[in-house]
Protein backbone atom coordinates (compact mmCIF):
# COMPACT_ATOMS: atom_id res chain seq x y z
CA UNK A 1 0.00 0.00 0.00
CA UNK A 2 1.49 3.46 -0.83
CA UNK A 3 0.88 5.73 2.20
CA UNK A 4 -0.31 9.09 0.67
CA UNK A 5 -0.69 11.95 2.98
CA UNK A 6 -2.65 15.21 1.50
CA UNK A 7 -2.60 18.60 2.85
CA UNK A 8 -4.79 20.83 3.86
CA UNK A 9 -4.95 24.62 3.40
CA UNK A 10 -3.16 24.76 6.82
CA UNK A 11 -0.80 22.71 5.56
CA UNK A 12 -1.04 19.90 7.84
CA UNK A 13 -1.05 16.26 6.38
CA UNK A 14 -4.53 14.39 5.70
CA UNK A 15 -4.22 10.76 6.00
CA UNK A 16 -5.77 8.59 3.04
CA UNK A 17 -8.82 7.11 4.55
CA UNK A 18 -9.46 10.48 6.04
CA UNK A 19 -9.62 11.57 2.51
CA UNK A 20 -11.35 9.18 1.02
CA UNK A 21 -14.68 10.56 3.15
CA UNK A 22 -14.27 13.12 0.91
CA UNK A 23 -14.08 11.50 -2.46
CA UNK A 24 -17.87 11.04 -3.17
CA UNK A 25 -18.46 14.98 -1.98
CA UNK A 26 -15.42 15.98 -4.64
CA UNK A 27 -16.80 14.06 -7.46
CA UNK A 28 -20.57 15.16 -7.12
CA UNK A 29 -19.12 18.56 -7.30
CA UNK A 30 -16.63 18.39 -9.99
CA UNK A 31 -20.00 17.02 -12.16
CA UNK A 32 -22.36 20.19 -10.77
CA UNK A 33 -22.98 22.00 -13.52
CA UNK A 34 -22.44 25.50 -11.68
CA UNK A 35 -18.88 24.54 -11.47
CA UNK A 36 -18.50 23.45 -14.91
CA UNK A 37 -19.31 26.61 -16.26
CA UNK A 38 -16.39 28.41 -13.30
CA UNK A 39 -14.24 26.12 -14.90
CA UNK A 40 -14.73 27.39 -18.34
CA UNK A 41 -13.64 30.77 -17.60
CA UNK A 42 -10.72 29.61 -15.69
CA UNK A 43 -8.40 32.19 -17.52
CA UNK A 44 -10.19 34.87 -15.78
CA UNK A 45 -8.91 33.71 -12.18
CA UNK A 46 -5.90 31.70 -10.76
CA UNK A 47 -6.37 28.15 -11.17
CA UNK A 48 -3.95 25.49 -11.32
CA UNK A 49 -3.52 23.55 -14.94
CA UNK A 50 -3.82 19.98 -13.70
CA UNK A 51 -7.03 20.48 -11.56
CA UNK A 52 -9.12 18.74 -14.34
CA UNK A 53 -6.70 15.99 -14.31
CA UNK A 54 -6.74 15.13 -10.63
CA UNK A 55 -10.47 15.96 -10.08
CA UNK A 56 -11.44 12.91 -13.24
CA UNK A 57 -8.89 11.07 -11.38
CA UNK A 58 -10.60 11.33 -7.72
CA UNK A 59 -11.67 7.81 -7.93
CA UNK A 60 -8.29 6.31 -8.91
CA UNK A 61 -6.74 8.65 -6.21
CA UNK A 62 -9.31 8.08 -3.63
CA UNK A 63 -8.49 4.41 -3.49
CA UNK A 64 -6.60 3.30 0.15
CA UNK A 65 -3.92 1.45 -2.20
CA UNK A 66 -3.43 4.75 -4.59
CA UNK A 67 0.12 4.60 -6.09
CA UNK A 68 0.69 7.45 -8.03
CA UNK A 69 1.81 6.84 -11.84
CA UNK A 70 4.63 8.60 -13.56
CA UNK A 71 1.66 11.34 -15.21
CA UNK A 72 0.72 11.91 -11.36
CA UNK A 73 3.64 12.86 -10.50
CA UNK A 74 4.60 15.03 -13.37
CA UNK A 75 1.53 16.78 -12.68
CA UNK A 76 1.85 17.55 -9.01
CA UNK A 77 3.46 20.54 -9.80
CA UNK A 78 5.10 22.69 -7.62
CA UNK A 79 6.41 26.55 -8.38
CA UNK A 80 10.39 27.05 -8.14
CA UNK A 81 11.44 29.10 -4.74
CA UNK A 82 14.55 30.13 -4.86
CA UNK A 83 17.52 28.68 -7.10
CA UNK A 84 17.85 24.82 -7.44
CA UNK A 85 20.75 23.33 -9.16
CA UNK A 86 21.04 19.61 -10.74
CA UNK A 87 24.72 18.26 -12.21
CA UNK A 88 24.85 15.84 -14.34
CA UNK A 89 26.39 13.45 -17.17
CA UNK A 90 25.57 13.18 -20.89
CA UNK A 91 28.17 11.00 -22.53
CA UNK A 92 31.15 11.76 -20.24
CA UNK A 93 29.24 15.25 -20.47
CA UNK A 94 29.05 17.57 -17.33
CA UNK A 95 26.24 20.11 -16.75
CA UNK A 96 25.33 22.15 -14.42
CA UNK A 97 20.96 22.97 -14.67
CA UNK A 98 20.28 25.69 -12.44
CA UNK A 99 16.21 26.70 -12.26
CA UNK A 100 15.18 29.81 -11.04
CA UNK A 101 11.37 31.14 -9.66
CA UNK A 102 9.92 32.57 -12.33
CA UNK A 103 7.70 34.69 -10.16
CA UNK A 104 8.29 38.27 -9.89
CA UNK A 105 9.50 38.29 -6.27
CA UNK A 106 12.14 35.56 -7.31
CA UNK A 107 13.79 37.54 -10.29
CA UNK A 108 15.88 39.69 -7.65
CA UNK A 109 18.06 35.98 -7.40
CA UNK A 110 18.64 35.32 -10.67
CA UNK A 111 21.52 37.60 -11.74
CA UNK A 112 23.40 35.47 -8.79
CA UNK A 113 23.57 32.46 -11.25
CA UNK A 114 24.53 34.34 -13.98
CA UNK A 115 28.29 34.18 -13.65
CA UNK A 116 30.01 31.40 -16.30
CA UNK A 117 26.63 30.56 -18.05
CA UNK A 118 27.09 29.14 -21.37
CA UNK A 119 23.47 28.88 -22.44
CA UNK A 120 19.79 30.26 -21.39
CA UNK A 121 16.54 27.79 -21.14
CA UNK A 122 14.12 29.92 -21.13
CA UNK A 123 10.56 28.68 -20.62
CA UNK A 124 7.41 30.34 -21.28
CA UNK A 125 4.28 29.00 -21.27
CA UNK A 126 2.17 28.89 -25.11
CA UNK A 127 -1.08 28.45 -23.83
CA UNK A 128 -1.23 31.24 -21.52
CA UNK A 129 -2.18 34.35 -24.12
CA UNK A 130 -5.85 34.62 -22.21
CA UNK A 131 -4.27 35.21 -18.76
CA UNK A 132 -2.88 37.57 -16.37
CA UNK A 133 -0.15 37.55 -14.00
CA UNK A 134 -0.93 35.97 -10.22
CA UNK A 135 0.83 39.39 -8.71
CA UNK A 136 -1.10 41.34 -10.76
CA UNK A 137 -4.27 41.26 -12.33
CA UNK A 138 -3.89 44.02 -15.31
CA UNK A 139 -0.47 42.12 -16.60
CA UNK A 140 -1.41 39.23 -19.36
CA UNK A 141 1.26 36.57 -18.87
CA UNK A 142 2.53 36.42 -22.69
CA UNK A 143 2.92 40.13 -22.56
CA UNK A 144 5.38 39.73 -19.22
CA UNK A 145 7.25 36.75 -20.20
CA UNK A 146 7.99 38.37 -23.63
CA UNK A 147 9.17 41.67 -21.36
CA UNK A 148 11.20 39.27 -19.35
CA UNK A 149 12.96 37.64 -22.52
CA UNK A 150 13.73 41.21 -24.15
CA UNK A 151 15.39 42.21 -20.63
CA UNK A 152 17.55 38.83 -21.17
CA UNK A 153 18.09 38.40 -24.71
CA UNK A 154 19.50 42.11 -24.80
CA UNK A 155 21.78 41.87 -21.78
CA UNK A 156 25.27 42.59 -22.49
CA UNK A 157 26.16 39.95 -20.66
CA UNK A 158 25.02 37.39 -22.77
CA UNK A 159 26.11 38.02 -25.83
CA UNK A 160 28.18 35.29 -26.17
CA UNK A 161 25.35 32.97 -24.72
CA UNK A 162 23.25 30.88 -26.40
CA UNK A 163 19.68 30.83 -25.78
CA UNK A 164 17.00 28.69 -26.23
CA UNK A 165 13.34 29.19 -26.35
CA UNK A 166 10.85 26.63 -24.94
CA UNK A 167 7.22 27.23 -25.33
CA UNK A 168 5.89 25.17 -23.15
CA UNK A 169 2.49 23.56 -22.66
CA UNK A 170 1.86 22.66 -26.35
CA UNK A 171 -1.25 20.64 -25.03
CA UNK A 172 -3.05 23.02 -23.45
CA UNK A 173 -2.43 24.90 -26.59
CA UNK A 174 -4.08 22.54 -29.02
CA UNK A 175 -7.19 22.61 -26.98
CA UNK A 176 -6.83 26.40 -26.33
CA UNK A 177 -6.72 27.70 -29.86
CA UNK A 178 -9.84 25.60 -31.00
CA UNK A 179 -12.09 27.91 -28.64
CA UNK A 180 -10.35 30.96 -27.22
CA UNK A 181 -8.93 33.61 -29.79
CA UNK A 182 -5.58 34.80 -29.40
CA UNK A 183 -6.74 37.98 -31.21
CA UNK A 184 -8.95 38.93 -28.93
CA UNK A 185 -6.46 39.48 -26.16
CA UNK A 186 -3.33 40.17 -29.07
CA UNK A 187 -5.00 42.73 -31.95
CA UNK A 188 -2.40 43.03 -33.96
CA UNK A 189 -2.54 38.62 -34.22
CA UNK A 190 -2.72 38.38 -38.43
CA UNK A 191 -3.97 34.99 -39.69
CA UNK A 192 -6.27 32.23 -37.78
CA UNK A 193 -7.00 32.55 -34.42
CA UNK A 194 -8.22 28.66 -34.51
CA UNK A 195 -5.13 27.17 -36.31
CA UNK A 196 -2.54 26.50 -34.60
CA UNK A 197 0.34 26.80 -36.93
CA UNK A 198 -0.65 30.91 -37.32
CA UNK A 199 -1.18 31.44 -33.77
CA UNK A 200 2.52 29.24 -33.10
CA UNK A 201 4.39 31.18 -35.77
CA UNK A 202 2.49 34.31 -33.92
CA UNK A 203 4.17 33.77 -30.26
CA UNK A 204 7.92 32.81 -31.87
CA UNK A 205 7.69 35.73 -33.93
CA UNK A 206 6.66 37.83 -30.50
CA UNK A 207 9.50 36.57 -29.01
CA UNK A 208 11.83 37.26 -32.00
CA UNK A 209 11.07 40.78 -32.49
CA UNK A 210 12.41 41.71 -28.83
CA UNK A 211 15.95 40.94 -29.99
CA UNK A 212 18.41 43.87 -31.09
CA UNK A 213 20.97 41.73 -31.96
CA UNK A 214 20.24 39.65 -35.06
CA UNK A 215 24.07 38.07 -35.52
CA UNK A 216 23.18 35.09 -33.98
CA UNK A 217 19.60 32.92 -34.28
CA UNK A 218 17.15 32.41 -32.26
CA UNK A 219 16.42 28.34 -31.52
CA UNK A 220 13.11 27.58 -29.99
CA UNK A 221 11.09 24.66 -29.41
CA UNK A 222 7.55 23.71 -28.70
CA UNK A 223 7.20 21.36 -25.98
CA UNK A 224 4.80 19.27 -23.64
CA UNK A 225 6.91 19.03 -20.12
CA UNK A 226 4.60 16.27 -19.11
CA UNK A 227 5.41 14.29 -22.19
CA UNK A 228 8.35 12.15 -21.65
CA UNK A 229 8.92 11.41 -25.16
CA UNK A 230 8.52 14.73 -26.42
CA UNK A 231 11.04 16.15 -23.68
CA UNK A 232 13.56 13.32 -24.51
CA UNK A 233 13.78 14.40 -28.14
CA UNK A 234 14.25 18.11 -27.67
CA UNK A 235 16.24 17.44 -24.83
CA UNK A 236 18.91 15.97 -26.91
CA UNK A 237 18.52 18.49 -29.75
CA UNK A 238 19.17 21.24 -27.26
CA UNK A 239 22.62 19.11 -26.19
CA UNK A 240 23.80 19.23 -29.60
CA UNK A 241 22.79 22.78 -29.93
CA UNK A 242 24.56 23.82 -26.95
CA UNK A 243 28.02 22.10 -27.40
CA UNK A 244 28.30 22.98 -31.14
CA UNK A 245 27.51 26.72 -30.48
CA UNK A 246 30.30 26.65 -27.77
CA UNK A 247 32.68 25.07 -30.35
CA UNK A 248 32.36 28.01 -32.47
CA UNK A 249 32.71 30.07 -29.46
CA UNK A 250 35.67 28.31 -28.75
CA UNK A 251 36.87 28.35 -32.47
CA UNK A 252 36.59 32.35 -32.76
CA UNK A 253 38.51 33.04 -29.48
Amino acid sequence: MFLLAFENKAGLPVEPATFQLYVPALSALWRDSGIREAFSRRSEFQLGESVKYFLDNLDRIGQLNYFPSKQDILLARKATKGIVEHDFVIKKIPFKMVDVGGQRSQRQKWFQCFDGITSILFMVSSSEFDQVLMEDRRTNRLVESMNIFETIVNNKLFFNVSIILFLNKMDLLVEKVKTVSIKKHFPDFKGDPHRLEDVQRFLVQGFDRKRRNRSKPLFHHFTTAIDTENIRFVFHAVKDTILQENLKDIMLQ
